[in-house]
């Protein structure tokens, strides 16, 4: 089980932002939409996803950063380790929204 959390942004900022979260680690998956909501690019990130397999995915983003002036990077994170040893299964997944 994991969550959702949200960024407003806009694209000249988009690349960064996109690298900032990468090196947090913990992130399955990433996905840009427009100021409209509707899905730009998605793509997965794999732990072992680094150098050479990102490098044409951040070219990507990088022209798509230049169509854009206001975008939504939602970024689905693994869930983090409960304390509680308890089992959340059932729980629904969480949705941080940052502005």
């Amino acid at each position: 089980m994991g969550f959702k959390e949200t960024f407003q942004i806009n694209g000249e900022n988009l690349l960064q932002k996109i690298k900032e979260i990468i090196a947090e680690g913990n992130v399955n998956k990433i996905t840009i939409s427009d100021k409209h909501g509707k899905e730009i690019m998605s793509f997965p990130v794999t732990v072992g996803a680094i150098g050479l397999i990102l490098a044409p995915v951040f070219a990507a983003i990088g022209a798509v950063a230049a169509l854009l002036t206001e975008c939504t990077i939602t970024v689905e994170r693994n869930s983090q380790k409960d304390d509680n040893n308890g089992d959340h299964s059932t729980d629904p997944p969480t949705t941080i929204t940052v502005n």
